[in-house]
């Protein structure tokens, strides 16, 4: 009798578990019939978190270890997020599952996307529309696959966070033991770009192990090359890797990685990084190009809505010939009209967007005839704000020391700029052969403040304060005489010896206002004759207006002229005044008619009364 009662809960049991099983089995052939698409599709779109349509015809085979499914004209469309548009269209989609673990509920056995487009976009403040959610990434990464076959697809990329453009074709093939390879072509910020990764067989990929990579991209006479390991297959969140550049201009390498970079000579650059999550950290920085280099350290953390950048940076040797255009040679011919300060509008959105922090040192600095011992330098930009202080160099007699803001926050960018320079040797920027025109320890201030969107605006309305002191040195004796000709002065200049004589002090100080330097005190005291200058700058124009007289302090024979200087920064004309000498050859010509030819010179002979100015007091009245 006892079978008989057990017998009918054995059947209960049998029933819990066989008919939930016939269930399974009858939807999935139901399914697997072409019923219940629609709600399956729903059910993605739910899990996807945006719009899903299949517009051909789909096939399942779900009554097997490994379910697979075929679709045609499938168009995905962004999430909700994003702003409206088509995320992927793919004419043809086969992917086949593993049989679900534990461990990994879903691994893709097979992935096959034929004739696709993908339209990829991510905002400035991290949003993208591949992801299942604002934001960042999920927890665990895309799901691990072991083949992978994408022909062809077109793709085209505008991230705003990375300032990347991209538009061309991208094809991946990974089947099996064999290496996955990912290939592109097309245009990267509207340069040609190629691209090459060469990444461990998908077969072998396991959650738990690192996933190696080797990589090279091409693009305007630039090269970036590298290898390295995504601690988590396919999850890029977490990845070392070596980094090597090489090209004809570091300024082309922002084609490739969207970052600005200033115009070189052919160049070199490598380094190693790390990235976790948002953050970017570059060790071993090493960078080559002519005879200057850099290295160092920087760190990017984009994790909040600015994104800060910390760099500490060195150089052995900095040379300015060894950046620029005319380094690229890329600079254009010059035109006699060229502006000095170009006039180009300056590009602030990346300015104001990225915050950061940069300590520089470098050991020696090349300058052209100006030689640094070191220099160094630390530069803040806080919302678009850029503050460098303190700026201090050392040269062979003297330093320079300065800050410098510039407020690109605003409509109407602003600066202001201080340096104080104390013992410039003058003689180091002589001719090459022969003894220099000047010599002496320069001491100079300068204070200003100007607005406006170019170089040449900000120069066209600053107002401030210049002043240059040469407590004492020596000039070339002919340069001493250039406020008039005499006899002495024409032998000078004809002779082959370059004479020096004493400089007892000199004083150039100018106001600025809108633009214009005003000279307030233009003196040059040296032992045979003062020099006294006036005149105005033009920072607009660029245009001089200056004119200087030599007093002799000793007779003379003489004609009293002046010399001016005119044309602009770039184009400067020199040349006498001399109507006051014609109407002093006039005189000299009635003399000679009415008496002798003896008093006829007379009217040519200054009796150089001029005196020694007081050096101390017209230094200290400037502010030395």
């Amino acid at each position: 009798m006892f079978h008989r009662w057990l017998k009918w809960p054995l059947v209960a049991l049998a029933g819990l578990i066989v008919l939930p099983l016939a269930a399974v089995i009858g939807t999935a052939a139901l399914i697997d019939a072409g019923y219940f698409h629609e709600p399956i599709r729903k059910l993605l779109v739910a899990k996807a978190h945006r719009e899903i349509r299949v517009l051909g015809p789909v096939k399942t085979h779900l009554l097997s270890w490994h379910p697979a499914l075929t679709a045609e004209s499938v168009v995905i469309h962004n999430p909700p997020w994003m702003p409206a548009g088509i995320l992927a269209e793919i004419g043809r989609m086969s992917f086949e599952l593993e049989t679900p673990t534990r461990a990994e509920p879903l691994r893709i056995r097979s992935l096959e996307l034929q004739s696709a487009t993908f339209n990829l976009l991510r905002d400035a403040a991290g949003n993208a529309n591949w992801r299942a959610r604002p934001g960042r990434m999920g927890s665990k990464g895309p799901p691990l696959m072991g083949s992978l076959r994408v022909p062809d697809a077109q793709v085209h990329l505008r991230d705003a966070r990375r300032h990347l453009t991209f538009d061309g074709t991208v094809s991946a093939l990974g089947l099996g033991a064999d290496s996955l390879r990912i290939d592109g072509a097309g245009q990267l910020n509207t340069r040609p770009m190629t691209l090459a990764i060469i990444a461990d067989p998908l077969a072998t990929a396991r959650r738990d192990q690192p996933y190696g990579f080797r990589f090279e991209e091409h693009s305007s006479g630039s090269t970036l090359a590298g290898h390295g390991r995504l601690s988590r297959p396919f999850d890029p969140r977490e990845l070392q890797s070596t980094l090597e550049a090489s090209g004809e201009d570091l300024k082309d390498l922002y084609f490739l990685v969207g970052v600005n970079f200033p115009d070189t000579g052919p160049y070199r650059v490598s380094g190693e990084m790390q990235r976790s999550g948002l953050q970017f950290t570059f060790t071993d920085v090493r960078g080559k190009s002519g005879r200057s280099d850099i290295a160092g350290t920087v760190h990017i953390d984009s994790t909040a809505e600015r994104t800060q950048v910390t760099a500490e940076l060195h150089s052995d040797q900095l040379r300015r010939a060894d950046l620029g255009k005319r380094a690229a040679k890329r600079a254009p011919a010059r035109k006699e009209d060229d502006l000095l300060f170009p006039d180009t509008s300056m590009e602030l959105g990346n300015f104001r967007r990225t915050d950061s922090t940069f300590d520089y040192h470098a050991r020696n600095v090349d300058m052209g005839k100006l030689q640094l011992n070191t220099l160094a330098a630390r530069v803040k930009v806080d919302h678009g704000v850029l503050t460098a202080a303190p700026v201090s160099a050392r040269f062979a007699d003297g330093s320079v020391t300065g800050q410098w803001t510039f407020d690109g926050s605003k409509d109407v960018p602003a600066t202001q700029v201080a340096l104080h320079l104390d013992g410039l040797q003058l003689s180091q920027f002589g001719h090459r052969k022969g003894q220099p025109p000047l010599a002496g320890l320069l001491r100079a201030r300068l204070r200003l403040a100007g607005k406006g969107r170019s170089l040449h605006e900000l120069a066209a309305s600053a107002d401030g304060r210049i002043v240059a002191i040469l407590p004492q040195g020596e000039i070339r004796a002919s340069l001493a005489e250039l406020g008039g000709i005499d006899l002495r002065a024409l032998g000078l200049m004809l002779s082959r010896k370059k004479k020096m004589t004493a400089l007892r002090c000199g004083v150039a100080a100018f106001e600025v206002r809108d633009g214009t330097l005003t000279s307030t005190a233009l003196v040059v005291d040296t032992e045979p004759v003062l020099i006294m200058g006036s005149g105005t700058l033009d920072l607009d124009s660029e245009a001089l207006d200056f004119q200087f007289r030599s007093r002799p302090k000793h007779v003379r024979l003489r004609l009293r002229t002046s010399l001016v200087v005119g044309g602009t920064l770039a184009q400067p004309v020199v040349g006498l005044k001399g109507s006051r000498s014609i109407a002093q050859a006039g005189a000299g010509v009635a003399l000679g008619v009415l008496l002798t030819p003896v008093a006829a010179i007379a009217a040519f002979i200054d009796p150089g009364r001029a005196q020694d100015v007081d050096c101390a007091a017209l230094i200290a009245a400037n502010g030395g």
